[in-house]
């Protein structure tokens, strides 16, 4: 599709300006795992980013209007460019297009200042064991607690921070960002393609289904036990059950865990047992026993998100569907942080959904 600049006197369908782009950038990254994103532009919701993999992983990345120094959604401003063959559809509420989201991602990193340093902290961590070894209680445990919120160090440097201006004339008109450095520095202006959106896979999560609700009090439980995973890993299972079933295990008999996290492949399996402690759960609800696969080159693709969350939720519904939430805080242009939030949706492995 040919793409025309937006004329000096149009006034852009969409404006939206931050005055630093690197937790704009981090919200892409966490989904960043396929190059063909649909954006969908809200009045009142901000920008929703989704991407797919495989007709089984679904990741959206949600940005809020409350996020942007300026947003402005004009409605009356959408307009179809010249190589469009008909005037385009206008709903006040909300459009959608397709971009090359890792594109964007390079445009916003032009001047190298979009990145945010994650340099790990100290951290009470659960270690990963054979499924032929002993509890975690057996070998005690190592390290120190861990920082809860990393993100607030990223915010409160004085190094070098990029703005962007963003704007959107509407179908057949480029996605333009216009980027600076600092006020007396470079300014460049890049102009992405944008295309006709293709419909994703739908996973619709069914609320009232839900067999397993976990919400990690501090995403490192998660991250740091994905992350020293085998990537020759074929697929992780996750194993819930009820306090009831946990708390009436027989003496001799070795008790269910509340929550166990497996991992299988060719050298064999590891597991990870998690207690119902409040310093590490802070909420747990199970229904029935829960014992469900998924692909672990799915799973994988969520540590990029996990990386600079703070809070995790976990949930699977009777049918196997996971859903796994990270909340991303984010400062707000006149101080405060505001929350916005990465999910995950992934289906099941067929043979390994619990009846």
């Amino acid at each position: 599709m040919s793409q025309q600049s937006q004329p000096d006197n149009v006034k852009p369908f969409l404006t939206a300006s931050v005055h630093d782009v690197r937790y704009f950038a981090t919200l892409l990254r966490g989904i960043g795992f396929s190059n063909r994103a649909s954006v969908t532009l809200r009045a009142d919701g901000g920008i929703t980013v989704t991407v797919e993999e495989a007709r089984t992983l679904l990741a959206t990345s949600y940005i809020y209007p409350d996020h942007f120094d300026e947003w402005s959604y004009n409605v009356d401003g959408l307009q179809a460019a010249p190589s469009q063959l008909s005037a385009p559809d206008v709903d006040r509420e909300s459009t959608t297009l397709e971009i090359p989201l890792n594109t964007l991602i390079d445009c916003l990193n032009i001047f190298g200042t979009a990145n945010i340093s994650s340099s790990s902290t100290g951290s009470k961590r659960k270690k990963w064991r054979r499924a032929d070894e002993g509890s975690d209680d057996e070998r005690g445990e190592e390290g120190q607690p861990p920082n809860a919120n990393r993100l607030d160090q990223y915010f409160g440097s004085n190094e070098k921070r990029t703005s962007m201006r963003l704007s959107y004339a509407g179908p057949g008109h480029p996605l333009t960002l216009l980027l600076a450095e600092d006020s007396a520095g470079p300014t460049t202006t890049c102009e992405i393609s944008t295309f006709d959106p293709e419909p994703n896979i739908e996973l619709p999560f069914d609320a009232d289904q839900t067999v397993l609700k976990i919400i990690f009090k501090s995403s490192f439980w998660l991250r740091d036990a994905l992350s020293e995973l085998d990537p020759s890993c074929d697929k992780i299972t996750f194993i819930g059950n009820p306090v009831e079933d946990v708390q009436r295990a027989q003496r001799g008999i070795p008790a269910k865990p509340f929550l166990r996290i497996q991992a299988t492949g060719a050298f064999g399996s590891t597991e990870m047992d998690y207690p119902n402690d409040r310093e590490v759960l802070e909420t747990f609800e199970c229904s029935r026993s829960v014992n469900v696969s998924y692909r672990f080159a799915h799973i994988s693709r969520t540590l990029r998100a996990l990386q600079n969350s703070t809070k995790t939720s976990l949930r699977i519904e009777d049918e196997g569907l996971l859903s796994l939430q990270f909340l991303v805080p984010v400062p707000k242009p006149r101080g405060g942080m505001s929350d916005s939030f990465i999910e995950f949706r992934c289906l099941a492995l067929d043979d390994d959904v619990a009846q």
